[in-house]
C-alpha cells in the first residue's frame, strides 16, 4: 500500500490538491494499492480563504488541522514543522505530498526528509528570480530536498537539471490548477453582489492586491489605485479585499464610486468574476494562469513572475509600479489591442492523472 501524507496549508493549496485527491480515489476504485491522508496546517484560517473551498471543490473534510494560524514567517514555519513532526510520526507515511509555495510547501518538506519520508513537489521548478518574494524562498529551499518533481512547463524542468537534478526525478505533467479550472466551468456562481451593483459580463474589472511591495508603503498602494481608477474609464472594479490589506486600507481614504470593496471570495464565485470581466489587474502569480487559459486580459503589478508562460504565450503582461508602463498598457487594452492567448503545453485538464500515474510507477503500486 502506497501511504500518501499530502499537505494543504493556504488557499492556492486547496485548488490544487482537489484534482489530486480525485485522481487517487479513482485509482483506488480501479483496484489499485494507494492512500492519502490530508493534512491542513491552518496557515489560511479565515473562512473564505479556506473551508469554503473544501467545501466547493469536494475536497474531503482533512484528517488533522494543525491549527497554526497567523504570526511572521519564521513564527509560521517552526509551529507548522513542530506540529507536522508530531503528526507524521504519529501517522508514517511513504510520501509527502505538497504543492505550490506557501510556507506550509517548505516547512513540511523539511520536517519529512528530516524522518527520512520522501517528498514530491507538485509545481515544482518555477522561479521569479526576486529573492524579497518569501514564496521564491519557499520554492528554492523546497526543490533542494525534494525527490520527484512534477513540472508545469519545460522551463520548470530546465531550472531544475540547471540545479543539479536528474531526468529520472522529474515529470512534466502539466497544471493541476487547469484541472479544478476545467472542471468548475460548468458550475460557477454569480456573487450576490453582481445585480446589486449592476454589473454586466466584459464591462467592469477584477483587482487583487496583497504583495508587500504593493501595500506595505501608504503612498505607494494609494499612486497605484489613483492611477487604476483614473485610466479605468469609468468601469466598475470589484476589489475582493485581502484580510491583510483590509487594515492598511482603513488607513487610507481611497473611496472611488466605481471602486467596489468586497469580501474574499468562494472559487465559483471568484473565476465567475474573472471569466466575465473586461481584464483582471493583480499582483499575484496563481491568477495570471487562469485569465492565460480564459483569455481574459491580465495585468500584474510586478517586475518579475514565476510563470513567464503566461506572459509569452498567455493573456499576461508585467508592468510593474511603473505608471508610464501601466498608462501605456490600459490605453492598448482600452483601444482593444491586447494580446490573445495561447494554452501552455499539457494544461489539458489532465495533469492529476499523469501525477497519479507516476507514482504508482515509481512505488510499483
Amino acid at each position: 500500500m502506497l501511504k500518501i501524507t499530502i499537505i494543504a496549508g493556504a488557499r492556492p493549496n486547496f485548488m490544487k490538491i482537489a484534482p489530486i485527491i480525485a485522481a487517487i480515489n479513482n485509482a483506488k476504485s480501479k483496484g489499485k494499492a494507494i492512500d492519502y491522508r490530508l493534512v491542513h496546517t491552518g496557515q489560511h484560517y479565515d473562512k473564505n480563504l479556506s473551508d469554503t473551498f473544501f467545501e466547493e471543490l469536494n475536497i474531503p473534510h482533512p484528517d488533522v488541522n494543525l491549527e497554526v494560524k497567523s504570526g511572521s514567517q519564521a513564527e509560521q514555519t517552526a509551529q507548522i514543522m513542530t506540529k507536522f513532526e508530531t503528526e507524521l510520526l504519529s501517522n508514517p507515511a511513504d510520501l509527502v505530498l505538497v504543492v505550490g509555495d506557501v510556507t506550509s510547501t517548505m516547512a513540511c518538506a523539511i520536517v519529512a526528509k528530516k524522518l527520512h519520508v520522501d517528498v514530491a513537489h507538485v509545481e515544482a521548478g518555477i522561479r521569479s528570480g526576486d529573492l524579497k518574494m518569501p514564496e521564491e524562498i519557499n520554492r528554492m529551499v523546497t526543490d533542494s530536498i525534494t525527490d520527484y518533481f512534477f513540472t508545469t512547463t519545460k522551463l520548470a524542468n530546465e531550472n531544475l537539471l540547471n540545479s543539479g537534478k536528474t531526468e529520472e526525478q522529474l515529470f512534466l505533467v502539466g497544471n493541476v490548477m487547469i484541472d479544478t479550472l476545467f472542471k468548475n466551468m460548468d458550475r460557477l456562481k454569480k456573487p450576490d453582489f453582481w445585480d446589486k451593483l449592476g454589473l454586466e459580463s466584459k464591462s467592469y474589472y477584477v483587482m487583487t492586491l496583497h504583495r508587500p511591495s504593493n501595500v506595505d508603503e501608504e503612498q505607494q498602494l494609494t499612486d497605484l489605485i489613483s492611477t487604476i481608477v483614473e485610466k479605468s474609464e469609468g468601469k466598475p472594479i470589484i476589489f475582493p479585499v485581502h484580510p491583510r490589506t483590509k487594515k492598511l486600507l482603513q488607513n487610507l481614504n481611497l473611496n472611488y464610486n466605481q471602486l467596489h470593496y468586497v469580501e474574499p471570495q468562494g472559487y465559483l464565485n471568484f473565476i465567475y468574476l474573472i471569466k466575465n470581466a473586461f481584464a483582471v489587474l493583480t499582483d499575484s502569480g496563481g491568477i495570471t494562469e487562469e485569465t492565460t487559459m480564459m483569455n481574459v486580459p491580465c495585468m500584474t503589478f510586478r517586475d518579475s513572475t514565476e510563470r513567464p508562460e503566461t506572459c509569452e504565450i498567455g493573456s499576461n503582461e508585467l508592468v510593474g509600479s511603473d505608471i508610464s508602463k501601466i498608462d501605456k498598457a490600459f490605453d492598448r487594452l482600452n483601444a482593444g489591442q491586447w494580446k490573445q492567448a495561447q494554452a501552455p503545453f499539457l494544461w489539458d485538464g489532465k495533469t492529476s492523472e499523469r501525477i497519479v500515474d507516476e507514482l504508482l510507477k515509481l512505488y510499483e503500486v
